[in-house]
C-alpha cells in the first residue's frame, strides 16, 4: 500500500468512529423514548488491493473500513409475540371490564339492591296481614312493590347504557384501527424508497411497529414483512394493508339505531364483505355485544335476558297467589273482585322495563274470598313466597352468583394475559431497548478508535511531510 493509501484507511477509520460515535448519540438521546429501538454500525474490513505486475511482490494490507449499515437492533420474532399478546390482553380487558360493569349494576351485596328490595316487599306483606284494617301497612306495601319494580327497571336501563357505552368503544376502535392502517400505508410507501435509494429508514420502521401494535390490540392483526421492507397487515386472514393499499373496517347498524339485543358485526368496505377478527378489543367487544343465545350469547343480552325472566318469575309467583284473593269492598259496600293480578306485565317490550304493582290500595288483595273482614290469608301466603325452594329470592341469587362466577373467570384471564403480554414487552425490551452503560462504553470506545485513526492520519502526513520536502537535502 503507498503511503497516500494509508492516508485513506486512517480517513476511512476516522469516518467509522464517527459514525459509530452519532449512533451512540442517537441511542443516548431515544433511551426514554417509547417504542425505540436501538442501532448499531455494521462495519466490515476492506480488503488488500490484488497483486498487479508492479507490485513488487510486496504483502498488501486491507484498505481500511467500510460502514455497510446502521442496523436496526430489533426482532421480528419479538415483536409478534408482543402483538399476539396485546391482541389477547385486548380481548380480555374488554370483557373483563364488561362483566364488572353487569357486576356493579346488581349492588349486590347491599342495602340497594334487589334482594333488600325483595325482603322488603315480603316483610310489607307481612305488615299489612298483621294490620288488615290500616291503610298504613298497605301503603308501606305499595312503596315496597314500586321500588322492588324500580330498582328492577333501573337495573335493565343500566344494562342498555352499558350495551350502548361498548358499541361506541367499538365503533371508535374500528376508528383508529383505519387511521393506524392509512398511516402504515404511508410509512410502507416512504419506507420502501428510503430503503430503495440507501438511507436508513430505522426510525420510520420504529413508528410503523407502533401503529401495527396498536391494530393488534384492537383487532388482532397480524404483520408479514416483505422484501422491499414494507408490510402487511392481516385481520382474520385477509389484508388490511398491503404495501401501501388500504381495505377498511365498519361495525354494521349504527350508533343512533342499533339497541340492546342487536346484532353487530364487524365489516369491510370496499369491497363489502364480513370481518372476523383473531383477537382484540374489537373481538372482544363484539362478544360482548352479541344478542342472546340461551346462555351461550352476548354478556349483556344474557344479563338482560335474566333479568326479564326475574321480572316474569317475579310476577307469576305473586299473581297465582294474589288471583286467589278478593279485592276491597268497594266504597258502596259491593264485594270486591276476584281473580286479580297485583303486578301487570304491559305491552311487549322487556319484562324487566314494564313490570308495575298496583296504583292504589284498593288493587291488594289481602283475604279469600267470602272470607271475614279481618281474614288475611292471601297476605301470608305471598308473605312466605321468599322461602321456598324455586322462590323469587332463589332465582334471583343464582342470577347474582352466575355473573358474579362469570366476572370473577373474566378478571382472571384479564391478569393472566396482561401478565403474558407483560414478559413479551420485557423480553423483547431486553433485546431492543437502549442501555445507558453500554452506549458509554460505545461511545468510548468510538472515541478512542476516532483518537488512534487521527493519530495514524498524522504518522502519515509527518511521513508525506518528510518525503515531499525534505528527500533529496541531506549532505547540502
Amino acid at each position: 500500500m503507498s503511503t497516500f493509501g494509508a492516508l485513506n484507511t486512517a480517513y476511512r477509520g476516522l469516518t467509522a468512529a464517527q459514525q459509530g460515535m452519532n449512533v451512540a448519540g442517537q441511542n443516548i438521546a431515544n433511551a426514554a423514548t417509547e417504542g425505540y429501538t436501538r442501532q448499531r454500525v455494521e462495519q466490515s474490513a476492506l480488503a488488500a488491493p490484488a497483486r498487479g505486475l508492479f507490485s513488487g511482490g510486496t504483502v498488501q494490507v486491507g484498505q481500511g473500513v467500510s460502514v455497510d449499515a446502521i442496523a436496526r437492533l430489533g426482532s421480528s420474532v419479538l415483536d409478534a409475540g408482543v402483538r399476539s399478546a396485546s391482541a389477547q390482553a385486548g380481548y380480555a380487558g374488554i370483557r373483563s371490564s364488561a362483566l364488572q360493569g353487569i357486576e356493579a349494576t346488581l349492588q349486590e351485596p347491599g342495602d340497594n339492591g334487589i334482594s333488600a328490595a325483595l325482603q322488603g316487599f315480603w316483610s310489607a306483606w307481612q305488615g299489612a296481614a298483621n294490620q288488615p284494617g290500616e291503610d298504613g301497612p298497605k301503603g308501606l306495601l305499595l312503596n315496597a312493590a314500586n321500588s322492588l319494580t324500580t330498582k328492577i327497571s333501573s337495573a335493565y336501563q343500566a344494562l342498555q347504557g352499558q350495551w350502548s357505552s361498548v358499541r361506541a368503544q367499538a365503533a371508535d376502535a374500528v376508528s383508529v384501527v383505519n387511521a393506524a392502517a392509512n398511516q402504515v400505508a404511508a410509512y410502507n410507501a416512504t419506507i420502501r424508497s428510503t430503503l430503495a435509494s440507501g438511507g436508513s429508514a430505522n426510525e420510520l420502521i420504529d413508528a410503523r411497529a407502533k401503529l401495527t401494535e396498536t391494530i393488534s390490540r384492537l383487532a388482532g392483526g397480524t404483520v408479514r414483512e416483505q422484501p422491499d421492507g414494507t408490510v402487511d397487515v392481516h385481520v382474520g386472514g385477509n389484508a388490511l394493508v398491503m404495501g401501501t393499499s388500504v381495505r377498511e373496517l365498519e361495525l354494521s347498524g349504527s350508533q343512533a339505531g342499533d339497541a340492546l339485543g342487536s346484532t353487530v358485526q364487524l365489516l369491510w368496505k370496499n369491497p363489502a364483505g364480513v370481518a372476523s377478527s383473531d383477537g382484540g378489543e374489537i373481538a372482544g367487544a363484539l362478544s360482548v355485544l352479541a344478542p342472546a343465545a340461551g346462555g351461550n350469547g352476548g354478556a349483556i343480552a344474557e344479563a338482560a335476558e335474566k333479568y326479564n325472566g326475574f321480572a316474569q318469575e317475579l310476577a307469576k309467583s305473586v299473581n297465582d297467589v294474589h288471583k286467589l284473593g278478593q279485592l276491597p269492598n268497594d266504597s258502596a259496600g259491593n264485594p270486591g273482585a276476584t281473580k286479580q293480578d297485583f303486578f301487570a306485565l304491559s305491552g311487549t317490550g322487556p319484562a324487566a322495563l314494564s313490570i308495575k304493582g298496583p296504583a292504589s290500595t284498593a288493587g291488594i288483595a289481602l283475604r279469600a274470598p267470602d272470607s271475614g273482614a279481618l281474614d288475611t290469608s292471601i297476605a301470608d301466603q305471598i308473605s312466605q313466597l321468599g322461602t321456598g325452594a324455586a322462590s323469587p329470592d332463589k332465582v334471583w341469587s343464582g342470577i347474582v352468583t352466575g355473573i358474579g362466577v362469570q366476572s370473577r373467570g373474566a378478571q382472571q384471564r384479564e391478569s393472566l394475559t396482561s401478565a403474558a403480554q407483560a414478559s413479551a414487552v420485557t423480553s423483547r425490551a431486553s433485546q431492543s431497548s437502549v442501555s445507558l452503560d453500554e452506549e458509554n462504553v460505545n461511545l468510548l470506545t468510538n472515541q478512542h478508535a476516532y483518537q488512534a485513526a487521527a493519530r495514524v492520519m498524522t504518522a502519515v502526513d509527518e511521513a508525506l511531510d518528510v518525503l515531499i520536502n525534505r528527500t533529496g537535502l541531506v549532505g547540502r
